[in-house]
């Protein structure tokens, strides 16, 4: 796999939005993958070639089952409509946001959208003002990375070890910092104030590379 040239997100944006008439807040990403349609959404949906890029799955993949991500996220899907749409609910560590996809063609391969969707509440709200929305992003960040090596490699299986070093590396803290501060910069570009953003963004960077 070839870590070269490291991408995650192409685009990003931060935005409040409402969730079933309760304030929210939105972390969007989207990356271009030079694929077909049915080649990206097999990779996003089939369960035997999910743990190749992303985490072990289990659970009744179609719609309105419930899957387990092993050491993190489970949940519900609650649309899936092959092969542009897919929304899932993230219920992780005792709370409950909202992930959806969507897939357009573009050019000669397809656009990924990708919609991270949590509420203001005070559980959630003591984190966001430590990293913001890096704390999310980031981390979809790294799942956009390891799709595009998956794809890129012909549909091969991300090594876990080789993963792990590379982003323990040099160049890897550098990717990580690179995706927390462009998260900042969507972050003040959504109204939040530079510095306090900057900070969030730092903070996500340190976390992130186990500083």
């Amino acid at each position: 796999m070839d870590y070269s040239r490291p991408l995650g997100a192409e685009f990003r944006e931060v935005r409040g939005v409402e969730h079933e008439g309760k304030p929210a807040r939105a972390v969007e990403g989207s990356r271009f993958y030079s694929t077909e349609t049915d080649d990206l959404w097999d990779a996003l949906t089939n369960a035997e070639r999910i743990p190749r890029w992303f985490l072990q799955i289990r659970g009744d993949l179609r719609l309105g089952g419930r899957y387990h991500l092993d050491g993190n996220a489970e949940g519900t899907i609650t649309r899936c409509d092959p092969p542009e749409a897919l929304d899932v609910t993230w219920e992780y560590a005792g709370s409950v946001s909202w992930v959806s996809v969507r897939l357009a063609p573009e050019n000669d391969g397809v656009r990924l959208t990708l919609v991270h969707t949590m509420l203001k509440d005070e559980a959630g709200e003591a984190h966001w003002e430590t990293y913001g929305p890096g704390a999310a992003g980031v981390g979809w960040d790294l799942s956009f990375l390891d799709l595009g090596l998956h794809l890129g490699s012909g549909g091969g299986t991300i090594d876990r070890e080789t993963n792990d070093a590379w982003l323990a590396s040099d160049r890897g803290k550098a990717f990580l910092s690179a995706c927390a501060e462009s998260w900042g910069r969507a972050h003040a570009a959504a109204g939040e104030e530079g510095q306090v953003a900057q900070a969030m963004a730092a903070r996500t960077a340190s976390f992130f590379a186990g500083d």
